[in-house]
């Protein structure tokens, strides 16, 4: 098994590289802002836990508001629950059999639920509820712009009748803009959710000329929740992203009125070459994700590119003042590109209080639905 990077009590400079790291104050404050955030609109929070896959955290989260937390895959919510969080919302759709099964009897251990978008779907989960002898609450998927997963909204209302129909529990609808996440500018964020809104009120009409009631609409994330949370249509946030942050969302334009939320997670890196021109640190491909683009180095004038599975290139910003390149053995800091499949790559999480520069090791935990992507 590998050795934990760190110990607590540890200083930050005695933690192993490369490994993820993360300042626990920003991360509080990130937390608490989101927390009082949602309080203040009258929404719910269900943060998503695909971010940071960790328990740990996710109580973290729950103790400051939130009602429990989202997963997109049953591994996840299995792990997750194993570790004792007991709210979960599996946000995706299963069609499986087995998966089913492993569903239905989680069902009989915390408080869980699902989406579903299609009929099939819907018929096996009630068969494996019934085989379970267990119930959960069902969500119906609809496409508010993504062009993923979801029905169009028109049908929304005949979906739910065929959930209720099969004896199981229609909770809402899951109207979640994966795409507008990313959108750059707040305008064009707006714009999308407003598409996403009116999608979700063709839902909400579907669902009353089937003569059902729709109690919830859950959805959002970290670079739209602001539109979502004033909309008058959603009453569930799931944001995950703003717990850790990452260099991909400190791109987009801020959202005026939103909440500002720091960095706080990183991945720790060490300086082992150095050329004329250039440096080397021991974090490559292995150490963070690269979908999103590469990390960025923290608070320093320098370019990272990629070197490889094990490597990271260091070279002088070409613009502005030329800050001098680290020493061997000095310790670099990066942003990565996109935090939630790079969490996937780590088995720990170092959790450290008082800063990267001073601060100590205060807990060093488990990533516990690392690679559960069954």
């Amino acid at each position: 098994m590998k050795p934990h990077p760190a110990r607590p009590g540890d200083i930050v400079q005695a933690i192993d590289t490369p490994a993820l790291v993360l300042d626990l104050d920003a991360m509080q404050r990130n937390i608490e802002r989101m927390a009082a955030f949602a309080a203040r609109h009258r929404v719910r929070l269900r943060p998503h836990a695909k971010t940071h896959k960790c328990a740990a955290v996710a109580m973290r989260q729950v103790a400051a508001g939130a009602v429990g937390v989202c997963v997109q895959k049953v591994g996840e919510a299995q792990a997750l629950a194993e570790a004792g969080v007991n709210d979960v919302y599996i946000s995706n759709e299963v069609v499986d059999t087995e998966k089913l099964a492993r569903v239905a009897r989680l069902a009989g251990e915390v408080r869980l639920a699902i989406a579903v978008d299609s009929a099939l779907g819907v018929e096996r989960l009630a068969h494996a509820v019934r085989a379970a002898g267990t119930t959960l609450d069902v969500f119906v998927e609809i496409d508010v712009g993504h062009g993923r997963c979801g029905v169009e909204p028109s049908t929304a209302g005949a979906l739910a009748r065929q959930i209720v129909a099969h004896g199981l529990p229609f909770a809402g609808l899951q109207a979640y803009h994966g795409r507008a996440q990313h959108l750059r500018s707040a305008s064009e964020r707006s714009q999308a959710i407003a598409h996403a809104a009116a999608c979700v009120r063709g839902a909400e009409a579907s669902i009353t000329r089937s003569g059902l009631a729709c109690p919830l609409v859950t959805g959002a994330g970290t670079g739209s929740f602001l539109y979502e949370a004033t909309s008058g249509v959603w009453g569930e946030l799931q944001a995950g992203s703003y717990v850790f942050m990452d260099r991909d969302y400190s791109d987009n334009e801020p959202t005026p009125g939103a909440p500002v939320f720091e960095q706080a997670l990183f991945v720790k890196s060490q300086v082992i070459s150095r050329g004329a021109a250039h440096a080397v640190v021991d974090a490559g491909l292995k150490a963070h994700a690269i979908d999103s683009g590469l990390p960025t180095v923290w608070q320093r004038a320098l370019d990272f590119s990629n070197g490889g599975d094990e490597h990271g290139i260091l070279r002088p910003q070409t613009m502005g003042p030329q800050e001098p390149l680290p020493e061997l053995a000095e310790t670099v800091w990066l942003v990565p590109g996109h935090c939630d499949p790079t969490v996937n790559l780590h088995d720990h999480l170092v959790a450290v209080r008082g800063g990267l520069g001073d601060g100590r090791v205060e807990a060093v935990w488990s990533v516990d639905a690392r690679g559960r992507t069954d």
